[in-house]
């Protein structure tokens, strides 16, 4: 379930650089790279609260990104994935502590990496140790109205650079084309480059004609959302057709459904682009269908995940025995 803005925690427990801190005493010097140049990656995953305990969905996926994109960059990944799950699972425990998080709250998890603190120069610089942050708080997802009539999007030609697969700190791209739809009382803005699809402020786009679910391609012009191969998954299990192609404008434009996937949307219709309707200007029946496998597969996870546990802890218990 989701939490409402006035439980949000004003001053959340974050870890910094090996501390569990308050968000309020956190601090970094002004020389960090991640404050000079935008020099650093994040990963955002979601942890949902369900019946039995609170599981990281697709965490294995997320941490995989993350350990693309600083070897993208050139930096250590500080952590294994384990040693990156325990963190996250510190940073939850000492939040349900402090009473900034409750136990039945979904939360979203954010990790950041810079590649350090260093005089400023822009090429590498030798023998520093990366910044590492993660910070959670809880997660507020889309609300009924939003998924039962869609939300309004706009349009711009796509300005960013070339390595939109890195999951940069460096989103001033990102921020504008948030703004621009903010300035025009939109949800999203969604990105054109060369007449082509390429993706959301901060959402992965899909389009639906004739029944058949499109996407742009993976490549460098798109972040590769955790989304993308999760909705294949559940593109495959509904029986929806699925094709990763180029998208022209004229395309989206004349989908029957459009949809936007990101880790904090889900997935989310799109009713309206730039003042005309999508489609019949209503929720399409593949989004329904998406929308609920995704609840299924969050539900599956978190199961999973339980016996997991068990199994592990029946493993120790005969360990100890021994």
């Amino acid at each position: 379930m989701s939490a409402a803005v006035s439980d949000v925690s004003p001053d959340p427990v974050v870890y910094l650089n090996g501390e569990l801190v308050p968000l309020s005493e956190a601090r970094v010097p002004v020389l960090d790279r991640g404050f000079i140049f935008g020099d650093g990656i994040y990963e955002v995953a979601p942890l949902y609260a369900l019946e039995g305990g609170r599981t990281a969905f697709r965490l294995p996926q997320h941490l995989a990104r993350l350990a693309r994109s600083v070897d993208k960059i050139g930096i250590v990944n500080p952590f294994s994935n384990d040693g990156w799950r325990k963190l996250i699972g510190r940073v939850v425990n000492a939040n349900e502590a402090a009473g900034g998080l409750r136990a039945d709250q979904d939360a979203i998890a954010y990790i950041q990496v810079t590649r350090g603190v260093a005089k400023r120069g822009h090429a590498f610089p030798a023998g520093v140790q990366p910044t590492v942050f993660v910070m959670v708080t809880p997660l507020h997802l889309p609300d009924a109205a939003q998924r039962a009539q869609g939300v309004r999007c706009v349009s711009a030609e796509d300005r960013r650079w070339l390595n939109c697969d890195i999951k940069s700190v460096s989103l001033l791209g990102n921020v504008l084309m948030a703004q621009f739809a903010a300035e025009n009382d939109a949800f999203e803005t969604i990105q054109f480059r060369d007449g082509m699809l390429t993706e959301g402020s901060s959402s992965n786009v899909w389009m639906v004609k004739d029944g058949v679910l499109s996407a742009p391609p993976r490549s460098n012009k798109i972040l590769e959302g955790i989304r993308y191969g999760l909705i294949e998954e559940l593109s495959a299990e509904c029986a929806i057709r699925f094709e990763a192609r180029e998208i022209t404008e004229a395309d989206l434009r004349a989908a029957d459904e459009i949809i936007v996937s990101s880790a904090t949307k889900e997935v989310l219709p799109v009713t309206q682009l730039d003042g005309q309707p999508v489609g019949s200007g209503k929720p399409g029946a593949v989004f329904a269908a998406l929308y609920a496998a995704y609840q299924r597969a969050k539900v599956k996870e978190a199961q999973e995940a339980q016996q997991g546990a068990k199994h592990e802890s029946a493993e120790q218990s005969e360990r100890l025995a021994v």
